[in-house]
């Protein structure tokens, strides 16, 4: 059921606690893959016309009216025009005023907002929650045009073949997360927009912290595949291996802080920490490569394959 969002007036589905049906957690879900779609049409566009995209964040803060003059100049900038059209009708420009917070302010989050109350603050995002419950995330720009986290992989030493590092994400990884979440049945997250300063704003239904420190290995989402240290191992909490759209991908941070119950309460993702497994760097490492093929069929394969009991 959508509604009115009190802060922009656009149309939201999350409010408060309240769960979405089935047709609303898949309608949330198809705008975040309309969303991407768009954003890697307009890296395409923009590639046509000489646009470095890389860091991404020209592109995501790009105003319609700047192509405007120049979308009459050839089929290239036409497309490039009507592809940032697209995008920003999915990933709106919405000033931090719209929020209450402080106009032209070095700090606004630190000053506050009279309609949010701050309830976390992380490296990634501050988190405030709104007179009808519901949680309001500011996820903030970092140096060199990037924003959240994402991770990069590296060859490992003799015991293990990577290693996959905590790094600067782009605002597609950023986007690829939030859908990620519902991927995993976590709670319903929308995108509002992002800040022309670069402040990408999410939605999310709330739900009841875990106690401190509780440990969540036991209590992952399904469909999350342990990853054997011998072929990957990450610096982070619980880093598993999930199949999602076509690709593997690395899923880690699912630590007491990220997961919440809802109002029924079930356990649900809040927040994570992702990036595509990098299939593509495994040429030389066969037994990692058929493991991941054979886990994409059967979870629960072991790192060698299964050996019939006649051909021993």
């Amino acid at each position: 059921m959508q509604e009115d969002d009190p802060f922009t007036g656009r149309p939201t589905r999350v409010r408060g606690s309240r769960l979405l049906s089935a047709a609303d957690q898949a309608a949330l879900q198809h705008d975040h893959e309309r969303r991407l779609e768009a954003l890697a049409r307009l890296s395409a566009a923009a590639q046509g016309v000489g646009f470095g995209t890389d860091p991404d964040d020209d592109l995501v803060l790009s105003a319609e009216d700047g192509l405007s003059l120049l979308a009459g100049a050839d089929a290239l900038w036409a497309e490039l025009d009507a592809a940032l059209t697209e995008f920003r009708a999915l990933l709106p420009l919405v000033p931090l005023s719209a929020f209450g917070f402080p106009e032209a302010s070095e700090d606004p989050f630190g000053e506050g907002s009279p309609r949010l109350r701050r309830i976390g603050s992380g490296v990634e995002a501050s988190a405030f929650q709104s007179e009808d419950g519901s949680i309001y995330k500011f996820f903030l720009p970092r140096e060199g045009g990037r924003i959240g986290g994402s991770f990069s992989f590296v060859p490992g030493g003799d015991d293990v073949a990577w290693m996959a590092e905590a790094s600067l994400g782009s605002y597609r990884d950023l986007l690829q997360k939030l859908r990620l979440i519902l991927a995993l049945d976590g709670m319903p997250t929308e995108v509002v927009g992002v800040t022309p300063e670069g402040v990408v704003v999410a939605k999310q239904t709330w739900g009841e912290r875990l106690p401190e420190n509780t440990d969540t290995s036991t209590l992952l989402p399904t469909g999350l595949i342990p990853i054997p240290a011998r072929f990957l191992r990450a610096r982070r909490d619980h880093p598993r291996l999930f199949f999602w759209a076509d690709r593997a991908w690395l899923i880690a941070d699912l630590h007491a802080k990220n997961l919440v119950r809802d109002v029924q309460q079930s356990l649900r993702v809040i927040d994570l920490l992702a990036a595509p497994f990098p299939t593509e760097h495994f040429a030389q490492e066969p037994l990692l490569r058929q493991w991941l093929d054979r886990v994409r069929e059967n979870p629960h394969a072991g790192i060698l394959p299964a050996v019939a009991d006649d051909e021993l």
